[in-house]
């Protein structure tokens, strides 16, 4: 069941999304050679709990982290560890719910580790393209189809890949809502978008084939060809000017 917010209650899932992304900033400014991943989720926790917030995905279905930490061909939910260190060239994305008040925040950045190869960086670039071509159709009227036409629309003159097992979601009380948000689909099918209610657009890109494997720890996901990928995800609500996204950073 897709749930229609009130304007108080989007306005309590903006605040969660404002901590969701000043988090984010802090994390992009520590991204740098020679961090662990387990020391950017332990600052992570401590920047959302000193103000007031819950890491809403430590603990989730057994999730030992406050960030998923996903380098190079890891796609999604790579666990935080103390022994990945990361190197320059990397590219790392930071993937984070916050909750604040009984609302959630989502979002997913994907930067380089000091510089990286111009492959990554336009691989990060058709990612954030895909995610504002999605963010663009989610108007009252149009359907989840359209979102997910647009953003497989916009990488596919690149030869990437579009994940299909992992798709966005609606958000407010719970993490993960109804509906369920595809980066691929046909315009005009799907559920329509109306006005309050509030969703997660978040391409997962790969340089090359879709193909993925589920690591032994059960949670990371990596590309079966080993090539890099990109994640980027802003929370957003439908409103009658249009999408306002909720966890947009400075």
């Amino acid at each position: 069941m897709i749930t229609i917010y009130t304007p108080e209650e989007v306005e309590k899932i903006a605040a969660a999304g404002r901590l969701t992304a000043d988090t984010l900033s802090m994390l992009e400014k520590e991204v740098k050679p020679g961090i662990s991943t387990l020391e950017l989720d332990e600052m992570a926790e401590k920047f959302i709990r000193d103000r007031g917030g819950i890491p809403s995905c430590k603990g989730y279905e057994g999730y030992p982290a406050t960030l998923c930490t996903s380098v190079n061909d890891t796609v999604v939910h790579g666990i935080p560890s103390a022994r990945k260190i990361l190197k320059k060239g990397d590219i790392i994305s930071l993937d984070l719910v916050v909750e604040l008040n009984g609302y959630m925040g989502d979002s997913c950045i994907t930067v380089p580790v000091g510089h990286t190869n111009k492959k990554n960086l336009q691989l990060i670039k058709a990612t954030e393209g895909a995610l504002f071509a999605g963010i663009k159709q989610a108007v009252i009227g149009n359907t989840v189809g359209d979102i997910g036409h647009a953003v497989e629309s916009y990488v596919k003159p690149y030869g990437y890949g579009v994940l299909r097992e992992y798709v966005g979601h609606g958000i407010g009380i719970g993490m993960h809502e109804d509906p369920e948000v595809p980066n691929y689909g046909t315009p005009g099918h799907g559920p329509r978008l109306e006005e309050g209610m509030c969703i997660c657009i978040e391409p997962m890109i790969t340089m090359g084939s879709p193909d993925i494997i589920t690591l032994r720890d059960g949670w990371g996901v990596v590309t079966a060809d080993g090539l890099p990928s990109a994640h980027i995800e802003h929370t957003i609500t439908i409103t009658k000017d249009g999408p306002r996204i909720l966890t947009l950073r400075n």
